[in-house]
């Protein structure tokens, strides 16, 4: 029995109760002020300046015991809610007012946050962080002289020798991004200093080399809107900002009613911050062209479209951006707060969201989220704007469409999937009968095509007797062939082709439920007739034509059976297929049998690839090849390649990441190992050890890894070995017979070289030295070249 008495265990219980409540009332303080930081600026009965000044109070008042948390909401909010910065350097520069050291404190915290964003490379977040440190300027929180100072710093960082374009490119792109916010009080204080800055950026500007411009416009040409290089056009902006005298109409700042207050604090100092070194492994934001679509003249009266060379277009643009970027997936909330925008009394807002929403989607080389989610954002600004929001949208997809004989292949591909996903989301009603003048045109021409690509996407979402109600008679040539197998051994004259026997036999035994073994034995006696050249490949394209098109046949009632007859005789495809063209001709024998019916070949080229029944490279020749010809502008081929690049791609990654976690193991364990350990410690170490990679699994490993790299620049170099082998043979073909090269054959192909080297940059980028050496040398056509050229300059 416990000695202790009855009133100490009490005593005992208080005090651990005590604690627990005194905690329990902490974070219930720490969790009150966390939402008043976070909610300030939202609609509320009190004014904005009255709920500021009560904040800044409360906060100050609680400084003495919740300074670190205080500091720390304060800067998650500087970074993750940029569009309130004002509202925020309002409250730092309030509270700075009443505790000079508090102010200091959070200048230190801000820059530490600033400088830890540059060496993590969240280059976003140290954009946010800059602006917010020059918007303290203006809140008299800091010295204008220290934050011209870190410009500076920033611009020597643009103007260094021997580092990437795209790291100059950021530094200056950050400092111009900031100047709205804090150009009119630099200009005011420090005329000259800002002035030599100014100078020091266009100086940069006209040097700067820009090969990537054409690939990453959507539109090869300028009309009617200019497709600017995003750096020429912020420049354009801030230049005009300059001319306005630093007076834009959009930032709201709130520090303007508490000027009395603030302009009695002491102001602080930045400490001399220089930007990190660059290092090999540091990724830039890639640089990209500003995407234009409306101006003032498509919108009906009301509030007028901005200039697109006013400052207010891009703040405007970048504010949206932000709410797409912090809302992309919910998009009921994303369509809710895009259309709460705060200011969209003063500008005309759907033409806006649209332009932003299809500037996303057209993002060059890829856009930033998946593509159904702006379709999906569209559809819910549709619904909760009914009376404006469809007809704006409906403006915009005619103009994409009368534009669309300039628009990048890319691009064409991304309109073609969001049109016939929004179609399938409202009834496939559309006004057909106003494109009519495309019946008449050639059939490779981007607007008949466009159409009947549309007409492919929406049988993927609905089913063929639907499709050929949507569409007016006029346009029934755009219907697509019902989807069917195409089995020969079943049609009339069938008799007379060999292996016609041995294919009714092979459907009576797969129906019968026989093994691959029997499926093998039926195969067997069909003769091979192909010639005895070389023996060491050989196989028979008799047995693989009548396996592949009966077991798929059987199959063809859903992608489900399909898959089923696969996986069940997997064997006999492996024997069968041994060889690359063997592989081609399983390729061909597929293509044979389901002409008509693009979406189960990609399925089936997915499902093949991922059972390694067909090797990556297979495809890749099998796509380039004659029988393909007729079917070479088509995009589905295009599908099929790029999940092959993909599929080639993720197998080096996922490999290249688990070889880099062996190699972290075995380090830690050999250092561990080094180490003396106590009793428990050798316990934990025996499990560790359990887990440790020995060295040769570790070789194993790299083995593995430089295979499949191998595989994947082998593919890489018979991919655009064969781009240059068809363009140039096109060129040189209508050279000689003094035709115009420009067709639209032409223009199709090299956007497809173009799509590949952009929507696969990363991996291609490590073959570059490669390419250049063995393909893209300096005799090949310049036409073809340029496209290269331009892919290296986009990280150079």
């Amino acid at each position: 029995m416990s000695r202790r008495r009855v009133h100490e265990e009490d005593d005992g219980y208080d005090r651990a109760y005590r604690k627990r409540r005194r905690v329990s009332e902490n974070q219930e303080i720490e969790d009150r002020l966390e939402s008043l930081i976070l909610r300030v600026g939202e609609k509320s009965t009190s004014s904005l300046e009255s709920n500021l000044e009560g904040l800044a109070s409360v906060l100050e008042a609680d400084l003495g015991t919740f300074r670190m948390k205080i500091l720390r909401i304060l800067t998650d909010c500087a970074i993750k809610m940029p569009e309130k910065c004002t509202i925020y350097t309002t409250l730092v520069g309030l509270l700075n007012a009443k505790n000079f050291n508090f102010g200091g404190e959070f200048v230190d915290y801000m820059v530490r946050t600033f400088k830890d964003s540059l060496k993590a490379c969240k280059w976003d977040a140290a954009r946010y962080a800059l602006r917010f440190l020059a918007d303290l300027v203006n809140c008299h929180v800091l010295s204008a002289v220290s934050l011209l100072q870190l410009l500076d710093n920033m611009i020597d960082a643009a103007n260094e020798d021997s580092v990437p374009q795209v790291r100059k490119d950021w530094y200056v792109f950050a400092i111009l991004s900031t100047l709205p916010w804090v150009g009119r009080e630099l200009y005011e204080k420090k005329e000259s200093a800002l002035e030599h800055l100014l100078v020091s950026i266009e100086i940069f500007l006209n040097k700067r080399a820009k090969k990537h411009h054409n690939a990453l416009r959507v539109w090869s040409i300028d009309i009617p809107h200019p497709q600017e290089e995003y750096l020429d056009c912020l420049w354009s902006q801030i230049r005009k900002l300059k001319q306005d005298n630093w007076a834009e109409k959009h930032i709201p700042r709130p520090y303007l009613a508490f000027d009395s207050i603030l302009c009695e604090a002491l102001q602080h100092a930045l400490p001399s911050i220089v930007p990190p070194p660059h290092h090999a492994s540091y990724q830039y934001p890639m640089p990209w062209v500003v995407f234009r679509m409306f101006d003032y003249t498509d919108c009906p009266e009301g509030p007028i479209m901005p200039g697109a060379h006013s400052i207010e277009r891009f703040l405007i643009e970048e504010h949206l951006h932000s709410i797409i970027d912090m809302y992309h997936l919910e998009r009921k909330d994303c369509a809710a707060h895009l259309l709460n925008f705060p200011y969209k009394l003063k500008i005309p807002l759907e033409y806006c969201i649209v332009e932003v929403i299809f500037a996303e989607l057209f993002h060059m080389p890829s856009p930033r989220f998946l593509e159904i989610a702006y379709g999906s954002i569209l559809i819910e600004l549709c619904k909760l704007q009914p009376s404006t929001m469809p007809q704006v949208l409906a403006q915009a997809t005619e103009i994409l469409f009368m534009r669309i004989d300039t628009m990048n292949v890319s691009c064409f591909d991304r309109f073609v999937l969001w049109f016939a996903y929004h179609l399938s989301n409202f009834q496939f009603r559309w006004s057909w009968e106003d494109w009519g003048s495309c019946l008449t045109l050639d059939n490779e021409h981007p607007k008949p095509k466009f159409i009947r690509e549309v007409m492919m996407k929406c049988m993927r979402l609905s089913y063929y007797q639907r499709i050929t109600e949507i569409l007016p008679e006029p346009f029934s040539r755009f219907v697509p062939v019902k989807g069917e197998p195409n089995y020969k051994y079943a049609k009339d004259g069938a008799a007379s082709l060999p292996g016609t026997s041995a294919a009714h036999q092979l459907v009576v035994s797969i129906r019968q439920k026989c093994t691959p073994e029997e499926v093998l034995g039926v195969l067997k006696d069909l003769p091979n007739l192909r010639s005895e050249e070389e023996p060491e490949r050989r196989f028979n394209p008799l047995k693989i034509d009548v396996f592949v098109q009966t077991l798929l046949h059987l199959g063809s009632k859903s992608f489900s059976h399909s898959f089923a007859a696969i996986s069940k005789f997997h064997y006999v495809f492996k024997i069968l297929a041994e060889s690359e063209e063997a592989q081609i001709c399983v390729l061909r024998n597929m293509f044979e049998l389901w002409t008509t019916h693009q979406q189960m070949m990609i399925v089936l080229v997915d499902k093949m690839l991922k059972t390694q029944i067909v090797e990556c490279s297979a495809v890749a020749n099998w796509i380039f090849s004659k029988e393909m010809v007729q079917e070479f502008t088509k995009m589905y081929l295009w599908e099929m390649l790029h999940l092959t690049i993909k599929k080639m791609n993720k197998h080096v990654i996922k490999l290249s990441g688990e070889l880099n976690d062996a190699r972290e193991k075995l380090a830690r364990a050999e250092s561990s190992s080094s180490e003396s350990e106590d009793e428990e410690g050798t316990g934990k170490k025996k499990s560790e050890n359990a887990e440790k990679p020995t060295e040769e699994m570790v070789e194993r490993m790299e083995e593995r890894l430089e295979v499949a790299q191998a595989d994947q620049k082998n593919l890489f170099l018979i991919i655009f070995q064969r781009f240059i082998m068809i363009l140039s043979e096109h060129l040189v073909r209508c050279d000689t017979d003094g035709r115009d090269y420009n067709t639209h054959w032409y223009r199709w192909t090299i956007g497809r070289l173009q799509q590949v080297f952009l929507e696969h940059h990363e991996q291609v980028r490590k073959y570059s030295s490669t390419l250049e050496t063995l393909l893209f040398t300096q005799d090949i056509d310049v036409h073809i070249l340029e496209v290269f050229q331009q892919f290296v300059s986009m990280q150079s």
